[in-house]
C-alpha cells in the first residue's frame, strides 16, 4: 500500500493509499525535512504527497484572497516541496467523486465546502490513517521518537494550535494505535506524545 502525505484537513479521504496527515502537507512547517527523513526510514523512500482544495493553512501563509488562487498556489507549492524533499507528487485532491491521482493514490474531499466539522484531533501512531473518521483532524506522529523533543514539540504544537483556531474551540485528542509498524512502536510514540503534553482527553 502506498503511503501519502496529505494535509490533516478532516475532509480529505484517501480511497487508495494510506494517509499520513501533516498540516498543509508540510508547507512552511519548521522541522518538515527531519520528519520526512524519519518517515522514509519507516515507510520507504517512495512516499507520495498531495495538495488539496480549500487549504486554509496555505491561504493564510500566502495571504491569498480566494479559493481558486489558493488551490492553484497549493499545487505549485507542493510540487516544489515534493522536488525539494524527493517525494512523489500525486496531484490535487478535489471536491468530486473519488479521483484517481498519480502514483497509485485515489481520493477526494468529503466535508461540505467552506465548512469545517472536525471536533477532535487524531494522532496516528503506527502506520497512518487506518479507519476514516470525518470528524477528526489528522496528525501523523509515527516519526516522533526519531527527532529531538524540541523539533517534535514545535512541529506538533503548530498543527494543534492551527486546528484549534480553525475549530474555534479546544479539541480533544485521540490516538489511532493500529498500523503496520505494530503495537510496540505505537505505544512508544504515544509515550513521547504524552511526555510532550499531548494526552488523550
Amino acid at each position: 500500500m502506498a503511503y501519502v502525505i496529505t494535509c490533516g484537513d478532516e475532509g480529505i479521504q484517501i480511497n487508495i493509499g494510506t494517509r499520513l496527515g501533516i498540516l498543509g502537507s508540510g508547507f512552511e512547517l519548521t522541522g518538515f525535512p527531519q520528519v520526512v527523513k524519519v518517515l522514509k526510514k519507516l515507510f520507504g523512500k517512495d512516499l507520495r504527497i498531495t495538495a488539496n482544495e480549500e487549504n486554509e493553512w496555505i491561504k493564510e501563509r500566502l495571504g491569498l484572497a480566494n479559493w481558486e488562487r489558493t488551490n492553484d498556489s497549493m499545487q505549485q507549492q507542493i510540487k516544489a516541496l515534493a522536488d525539494e524533499q524527493k517525494l512523489l507528487y500525486a496531484g490535487l485532491i478535489p471536491f468530486t467523486d473519488p479521483r484517481q491521482l498519480k502514483h497509485e493514490i485515489k481520493g477526494h474531499m468529503v466535508r461540505p465546502k467552506t465548512i469545517h466539522i472536525a471536533n477532535k484531533i487524531c494522532f496516528t501512531l503506527s502506520g497512518g490513517e487506518q479507519t476514516y473518521h470525518l470528524g477528526h483532524y489528522l496528525i501523523c506522529a509515527e516519526w516522533v521518537s526519531g527527532v529531538s523533543k524540541k523539533v517534535a514539540k514545535e512541529f506538533l504544537t503548530t498543527q494543534v494550535e492551527f486546528y484549534q483556531k480553525q475549530a474555534k474551540m479546544e479539541l480533544p485528542f485521540v490516538f489511532e494505535m493500529d498500523g503496520e509498524l505494530g503495537e510496540e512502536v505505537a505505544t512508544a510514540n504515544k509515550q513521547v506524545l504524552e511526555d510532550l503534553g499531548f494526552k488523550a482527553s
